[in-house]
């Protein structure tokens, strides 16, 4: 298992834009295009170099009014580290 930055954030090659067309959220680069589920384009927007892991789940919580989200939003931090979507 991979351990994601500290202060997760796209990688390089990745965009993310609201896709009217998909409604969804999709993640751009230069081979394709990732269609993103609500949960990680909540979650993406959010990684913006400058906001660290506790402070992504409590706006994420804050924002939907939950509650401990933090091993949902961590696994999912995980796997988009594995397939080089942040850095």
């Amino acid at each position: 298992m991979s351990e994601f930055s500290e202060k997760p954030k796209l990688a390089r090659l990745f965009r993310m834009q609201w896709e009217e067309a998909q409604g969804a959220y999709v993640l751009l680069y230069p081979e394709g295009m990732v269609k993103l589920n609500q949960s990680a384009g909540e979650i993406l927007k959010r990684c913006d170099g400058e906001r660290d892991v506790p402070a992504i789940v409590a706006d994420i919580e804050q924002t939907f009014n939950a509650t401990g989200l933090e091993a949902d939003v961590k696994g999912f931090l995980e796997i988009a580290t594995e397939r080089g979507w942040i850095v």
